[in-house]
């Protein structure tokens, strides 16, 4: 559904219009609350998961929930968690999600909350951190559950609180997260109108929110080369075929696909080799060799010649020297795509929550969310919170999924206020005749 030409300048206008009469009891809810959503991200961050073992998380949370009156379902997706509460008013049903696993890096923050855990990572004992900020997700989400909860009987429709497991990826060749979550129904039971996400950024200052409507996640496929050629000594070469040398060539290959092939000013494309394993022995040419990488694309169409154009590369450049390969190439996430209808609809909820002056929109990033997957089921928006200290260097702080990653919680009634802002404006359009486009497909 478009938004009606009645709306479209009403939306435009934004924050007068929009803001609904619940949204300064919703701004002092979240205040009060704060302390609370920062007692729980930190005792989570201190207890981190992996993916799909999330299991003290999920009891953690559900216990929080079930206190609320809300319906729960536990186990979800092995380790998901699907909470609903009906509101005292008709309305539409919202789905709002956080994400629960952490990641095998050690933590370097020297924090009162620093975790010591470990956990097992394809067969290895690693260390766990919660080094992307879904601990911040969780709490933010368990906060906007009580919120709301509070505030029932003027609560318009269902909300459908998602926290969902493996984000990160599943372990080997477990299924797991979003993908798992909409196959057991997390989308259908109620079936949801629209979902939204929120994401903390560790170089966004704390307070300020980041969106961009249609593409704003890349795609993230992860690929496999192998390489076969002829084993021989070290010292005649020319006796076999190098795998080692034909890799590097593909290595090379695979680059001018980006900078050569592929039409940039439409979209980015990355591709990376990230892992690279051949040989026992210096003096011995071995017989195979193989490589491990991802692809990001922010456009479908793009991202399917790019796997032809990889498959294409690979093969030729083996062929050259007489050498075979495999080519496996695996889709892990979509483009994350949010409905640019559902944007325009929203921002004013955001702008209410963090102030106008704080809101803005940005770029495209290469970075891969299987939220992008909730997309396919209904209209989607998910955007940024700044989680960086005032005063710091973005340039200069520490990244996601690094040791020394930091995330300043003392403002995480932001997301508090702009996920229950959302529910009921959302609503109150919906009601009017406004909503999103649905089509939720990759591209733009």
């Amino acid at each position: 559904m478009r938004i009606s030409k009645i709306f479209a300048p009403l939306v435009a206008v934004g924050l007068p219009f929009l803001a609904s009469a619940q949204a300064p009891a919703i701004d002092q809810k979240a205040k009060e609350l704060l302390p609370k959503v920062i007692e729980w991200r930190r005792h989570i961050h201190q207890n981190p998961e992996l993916g799909n073992r999330e299991f003290k998380t999920m009891a953690y949370i559900v216990e929080h929930l079930k206190k609320l009156g809300l319906e729960v379902r536990q186990g979800v997706a092995k380790t998901g968690i699907v909470a609903i509460l009906k509101g005292g008013k008709p309305g539409p049903v919202v789905a709002l999600r956080a994400d629960m696993d952490a990641l095998p890096v050690p933590e370097r923050a020297n924090v009162p909350f620093k975790s010591t855990v470990t956990g097992e990572y394809n067969g290895q004992t690693v260390p766990v951190m919660h080094a992307c900020g879904h601990d911040t997700h969780v709490a933010m989400l368990m906060g906007t559950a009580e919120l709301l909860a509070s505030m029932k009987k003027d609560v318009p429709g269902t909300v459908v609180f998602i926290f969902q497991p493996a984000e990160e990826g599943s372990p080997g060749t477990e299924e797991g997260g979003a993908p798992l979550m909409i196959k057991e129904g997390a989308m259908d039971n109620p079936k949801v109108d629209a979902i939204f996400g929120i994401h903390i950024n560790s170089q966004t200052e704390i307070g300020k929110i980041k969106y961009k409507p249609g593409a704003t996640m890349a795609s993230s496929d992860w690929f496999t080369i192998k390489v076969k050629g002829k084993q021989s000594h070290g010292s005649a070469p020319w006796s076999g075929i190098d795998p080692i040398v034909v890799s590097a060539q593909i290595i090379n290959g695979l680059q001018t696909i980006v900078s050569r092939q592929e039409n940039l000013t439409k979209a980015p494309v990355v591709i990376t080799v990230g892992k690279m394993v051949s040989g026992v022995r210096a003096n011995i040419l071995p017989e195979e060799a193989y490589m491990e990488g991802t692809i990001r694309t922010l456009d479908a169409a793009m991202q399917k010649d790019v796997h032809e154009r990889i498959k294409t590369t690979a093969t030729k450049i083996a062929e050259a020297s007489g050498a075979t390969v495999e080519v496996n190439i695996e889709t892990k996430t979509l483009v994350t795509f949010n409905d640019e209808n559902l944007v325009k609809m929203m921002v004013p909820s955001l702008q209410t929550a963090a102030g106008k002056d704080n809101v803005e929109e940005t770029e495209w990033t290469t970075g891969a969310e299987d939220f992008s997957y909730f997309g396919e089921k209904a209209p989607a928006f998910f955007f940024f919170l700044g989680g960086m200290p005032k005063g710091s260097d973005p340039k200069k702080v520490a990244a996601h999924h690094t040791p020394d990653f930091f995330i300043d919680d003392s403002m995480l009634d932001v997301g508090v206020k702009a996920f229950s802002n959302i529910v009921f404006d959302y609503a109150k359009l919906k009601a009017g005749g406004a909503g999103g486009s649905g089509n939720g497909k990759k591209g733009f």
